[in-house]
Formats: C-alpha cells, structure tokens, sequence
C-alpha cells in the first residue's frame, strides 16, 4: 500500500492546494484502497495486485472528470508542456553531494579570508624580514580561498537550472530529503553552538598570551582570529548544507499540493528563492556581525542592539515575503 499511496502524492504533487482537489485525492485514495483490498482477497500478490491498481487507477487525465478537477489537470499539462519538470531522486541525491562538498570549500575560503592577516600578527612580534613572509602569506591564504570559491560555483553551475525553471519533487523524493535533513539536525545545532561559543571565547587566548608572555600580543591576537576562523567556518558550513535541504524542499511550491508532502517544507515559507537562500543563513551572519563588532569597538554594552534589530527585520521579511 506505501508504493500506491506514494504513487497518488505524486500524481497530485503539482496541483492547487485546493479543497476540491484535498477531496479528489482522498476519492481516489479510497477507490484504489478497496481495489487493492479486492484483489488481495481474490488471491492476487502484492506486486500484482499494486500493478493492477495503478494501471487503472494511475492515469489522472482519464479521471479527472470524474473527480471534478479536469479545470486544474489542464492547466498543469499547459504547465508541463511550457518546460516544467520534476528532479528524481537519483539527481536529488547528487545536488546534496554537490552541495555539501561546496559548502565546506565556501566555510574553508571565509576561514581562510580570516586568517590572512596572521601572518603581519606574526611579523609584528617577531620582526620577520620587514614583512615579506607576512605579505606572501597573506596572498597564499587569498588565493586559495578565492580558488576554492571559484571551484565551488563550477561545481554547483550544473543545478542553475532548479531556479530557472519550474522543477518539483515527487513525494518519495520529499520524504528522502526530510529525512536526511532530520538526521542532519543535531548536527546542524552543534555546528552552530560549537561555532558560536569559539567565536565569543575567542578572546581569552589571546588575553592568556599577552598576560604571560611580553612578545605575545601579536601571537595572542592570531590564536584569537584562528578560533574565530574555526568558529565562522562551522557556522557556514552548517548553513550552507542546510541551504541544500531547504533548495530541494523549496521547489514544490506552498500553494500546491506537493509543497507539503513532509513536516520540514512547513518550514520553507518564502516565496522567492533568493530571499529563501539569504534566510537560511540569516542568524549565523548576525551572529558574525555581533561579534566582529564587539571585538573591534569592544563596546559590548551597545553592541547587543544588532539582536533586536535583527529580529525586527526577520519579522519585516517574513511579513513582506
């Protein structure tokens, strides 16, 4: 019975959320649910029996009629006929590849970003040949950041096409995501926590450091952006492979009946992708902000202003988009 009940979410994965289309596929449920409990009885196997019921029972253009929702069965092959298309699951699978190993290029080029100015750190307690190590380091670190953010868009350029053109899921397709993005959650939250606490305990090296040794301010100071390095490239990462969950969900749209196939598409609620993709990362970018401009000002009492602001504008998004 899951093969036909998952076979119905697909058929009507694409059409309004509508009450007469809920009632059509609660009709048909229940029509192909007593065939199938029919042909069990008259001695059919399972296969048998779903193939049966499928072939009569699998084609919605034939029944549309009858269920009273030919009107939106038009308009969603005019849809299909206009270039839209469904992502299988095979292709799914290799877009969260994708974007998991592009994800953590992303977070490794911003550590990288970060940490390029430890070399002067370095220069300035030790002296070294009047900056030359430092001003190559520093370039070494650039480059390579900058190479793997480049490697990172050629690597996801393959799947531009989910936001230039309509593209679905099937519901097998759906509850494969879900369920990875449930098993992803602890890890998600532990990336976020452990990134956020070495962002703010970032100072307390370098505090260690300079009070025990009179050459460590410079190398005090480079352990403080290092952990703030490791910090931000967990808070990255951890929103960017979570970015990918939310892409795949998103392509069902809210107003159809796909778009909630499974719990977690509840989440997505944005309507445009971009904005959709800006959010995921919302806090985590806050958050670096928060901490980049306490630590330069040190104004700690002022700077807890950003997570006010930062909820009002959260809630002005959600409002408008």
């Amino acid at each position: 019975m899951e093969t036909i009940r998952n076979y119905l979410e697909t058929m009507f994965a694409r059409l309004p959320a509508t009450f007469e289309v809920q009632k059509a596929k609660n009709e048909l449920w229940q029509m192909m649910e007593d065939k199938y409990t029919e042909l069990i009885k008259e001695g059919k196997t399972e296969n048998e029996a779903i193939g049966i019921v499928i072939s009569e029972f699998g084609k919605l253009d034939e029944l549309a009629d009858e269920l009273g929702i030919s009107e939106f069965v038009i308009q969603e092959n005019q849809k299909s006929a206009a270039g839209f298309r469904s992502v299988t699951l095979a292709e799914a699978k290799d877009y969260l590849h994708d974007k998991t190993r592009s994800a953590y290029m992303v977070a490794l080029g911003v550590f990288l970003c970060i940490v390029s100015c430890c070399g002067y750190l370095v220069d300035v307690s030790w002296s070294w040949r009047g900056g030359v190590y430092a001003m190559c380091f520093m370039f070494l670190m650039i480059a390579t950041a900058v190479g793997l953010f480049m490697f990172s868009g050629f690597v996801m350029g393959k799947w531009k096409f989910m936001k230039q053109k309509g593209c679905s899921v099937d519901f097998a397709t759906a509850e494969y995501i879900h369920n990875r993005r449930e098993s992803f959650r602890v890890t998600h939250a532990m990336m976020i926590t452990i990134g956020v606490i070495l962002c703010i305990l970032s100072v307390i090296p370098m505090l260690i450091v300079t009070s025990l040794f009179s050459w460590g301010s410079g190398f005090g100071t480079v352990l403080m952006f290092v952990f703030i390095g490791i910090g931000v490239f967990l808070l990255v990462a951890a929103g960017n492979v979570s970015a990918g969950f939310t892409t795949i969900l998103s392509l069902n749209k809210r107003d159809t009946m796909g778009g909630s196939f499974v719990p977690s598409q509840k989440q997505v609620s944005y309507k445009n992708n971009t904005i959709s993709q800006i959010m995921s990362v919302y806090w985590p970018t806050v958050t670096c902000i928060y901490l980049c401009w306490s630590f330069l000002s040190f104004d700690w009492h002022i700077t807890w202003i950003v997570w006010v602001a930062a909820a009002v504008i959260q809630q002005l998004i959600r409002a408008i988009w």
